[in-house]
Parts: C-alpha cells; sequence; structure tokens
C-alpha cells in the first residue's frame, strides 16, 4: 500500500520553463516524495512550460491557469480543494535540500507545537562566494516594511531564533487546519506581501511560525521579475500600504505612507529606471482609491482577532536590520 500523502507541493509558475526543471528535479529527489502531491500552478505561460511539464515531469499535477494570477492567485488556486495536512510552497526559482520537506513538516510534530501554523525554511542566495541568506523568515522593519529576516547577511552569522513573525513564501510549509482557520493567501494582491498578510492573520488568531534552519533551500533572487521592474515597484508599493492598514497600528500606517509619498517624489527628482516612478505613483493612487475598502477589512479582520493588535506589533523591528 502506498504512503498516506502528507503534504501538497505547490509550485508557481509564469513563462519559467528555464526555472522549472532544477525546481522539481528537487522535488522529485525529496527523502518523502512519495507522500507528496506535487502542483505546479501554469499562470498562462507562453515560452513551453506546458510540453516541458508534459514531457519531462508526467508524476506531476498541473492546474492551468486562465490568466497569470500573480503568486499570491496562483497559490490559492494550488491550494484549492486541498485535503492533506500540510501545504508547502516552492518559488519555481528555488530548489531545496533533498530532506527539507521532511525537516519542515516534522517542525509541526510533538507536544508544544500544536499552535505551529507555519514553517519556514531557510532559504540562501544562489551565486555568491562567500554564501549569503535571501531569508530566515520574514520581519516587519520600524517603518513597516515587511522584508527577509537576514537578508544578505553571510552564511553562519544568520538568526537563530525559531521565533519569527512571518513565514517566507519563497520555500515554507503550512498547516491545513491553520489555512481552514483564517484562510489563504488573498488572490487580489497578485504578487509581494501576500505571505506577508497571512501571517499577520495568524499572528492574530494565535498561530505561530517556526524558523527551521536544519531544512534549506537555494534561491535565485527575483529571477521572476527583479526588483527594478516597474511591476515589483508597483505591487511593493500598493501591496506593503494595503496589508499594513489591514493589519498595523494607525501610527506606522501614517508612518510608512509619508514614506512612500516621500520615495515618490525622490525618484521623479531623480529620474529612476524607466517606468517605475509611474509605477509607484499608480501603486499611492490605487492604495487611496481601495481605502475605504481596506478600512472595512481592518475593522473585520481585528473584531474577532484573538490576539491584541497591540501584542502582533510587539514584532515591529524585532530581527529586522
Amino acid at each position: 500500500m502506498p504512503p498516506a500523502v502528507a503534504a501538497r507541493v505547490v509550485v508557481v509558475t509564469w513563462n519559467g520553463a528555464h526555472l522549472l526543471p532544477a525546481c522539481l528535479d528537487s522535488l522529485e529527489a525529496q527523502t518523502v516524495r512519495d507522500s507528496l502531491d506535487v502542483v505546479v500552478v501554469d499562470n498562462a505561460s507562453q515560452d513551453g512550460t506546458a510540453e516541458l511539464l508534459a514531457d519531462r515531469y508526467p508524476g506531476v499535477r498541473v492546474v492551468r491557469a486562465p490568466r497569470n494570477l500573480g503568486f499570491a492567485g496562483g497559490a490559492a488556486l494550488g491550494m484549492r480543494g486541498c485535503t492533506t495536512e500540510h501545504v508547502v510552497l516552492l518559488n519555481n526559482d528555488a530548489t531545496f535540500a533533498p530532506d527539507a520537506v521532511e525537516v519542515l513538516l516534522a517542525a509541526f510534530d510533538g507536544p508544544g507545537n500544536e499552535r505551529v501554523g507555519a514553517a519556514t525554511a531557510r532559504i540562501l542566495l544562489t551565486g555568491d562566494e562567500p554564501v549569503l541568506v535571501n531569508s530566515t523568515g520574514n520581519v516587519l522593519t520600524a517603518q513597516g516594511a515587511g522584508t527577509d529576516r537576514d537578508y544578505r547577511r553571510p552564511l553562519g552569522t544568520e538568526s537563530t531564533d525559531p521565533d519569527v513573525f512571518g513565514f517566507c513564501g519563497g520555500a515554507a510549509a503550512l498547516r491545513r487546519e491553520m489555512l481552514d482557520d483564517v484562510g489563504g493567501f488573498d488572490p487580489t494582491l497578485f504578487l509581494y506581501y501576500e505571505d506577508t498578510d497571512l501571517s499577520w492573520r495568524m499572528r492574530a488568531a494565535g498561530w505561530s511560525v517556526r524558523y527551521v534552519p536544519e531544512a534549506q533551500a537555494v534561491h535565485e533572487h527575483a529571477a521572476s521579475s527583479g526588483t527594478d521592474s516597474p511591476v515589483f515597484r508597483y505591487y511593493n508599493t500598493r501591496n506593503s500600504l494595503l496589508v499594513l492598514t489591514r493589519h498595523a497600528p494607525a501610527a506606522l500606517v501614517i508612518r510608512s505612507f509619508g514614506r512612500q509619498s516621500a520615495g515618490l517624489v525622490r525618484a521623479a527628482v531623480r529620474r529612476g529606471p524607466a517606468g517605475t516612478t509611474g509605477a509607484r505613483a499608480r501603486g499611492l493612487a490605487h492604495y487611496v482609491g481601495r481605502l475605504p475598502r481596506t478600512l472595512g477589512e481592518r475593522r473585520r479582520l481585528w473584531r474577532d482577532a484573538s490576539v491584541p493588535r497591540s501584542t502582533v506589533a510587539q514584532y515591529v523591528g524585532r530581527g529586522a536590520a
């Protein structure tokens, strides 16, 4: 009798045929491969992704989106109808060490771990010497920005505290019971801050996040969108403010909006990379136009929270450089 499926692994891709083989080969090599349901969500790629998956990975289940849903929408689609105890996330431009999934799933077991809602891996950056860290989980800066803890710190000097505000959606495992409790990714975020948003909701409901350094992944950072692209700048600007307004203390929201507005002025004066200043302006405008709806979400999200906002907000600045 085959082993019971313990986890669904979701990989979201968009025109990433050149990235997928390394990612999927690392999943095929997992020590617990027989207990994994590997799902690739193809966000309407036009680069031969469908043919690659059919030819080289017949054991991988493919869910084809009708259009590009972004990471948030693609991950939500990949999780739909999930009945396994856990969901594992891996970026299409990342790879897992052979025992990474097994180690991540073990973080949910044992006495005292019943409220661990997410386990986040140690993610390293590719191509650096010395080896640099990409993430040991997600943290919130004093300015309210969501960022990777220990980003670009040399390996061996990173944080060891297993209690971290949030998980990094690039390489993590989620407890399905937690997802049933607080909901999954918000598809409207499309790209960036979807893991920060879910981490806030987890914390408000009394779930914790565990950093698991023994579970290792390697990531080609921003290989899909690039950090200087208009796409990055639009969604990063809009979503950072939207997520903060949903969850954070009002003073932090106001401070962050001022910082983003000042950043737009500086970008206009300096004439940054093509298209990014306009993208930043559109992100701010979308945030302002959506503000009444976001404030309504804020009231609903915290009305029935089991943990006060002030308690969750104690993570702001903790572990951030």
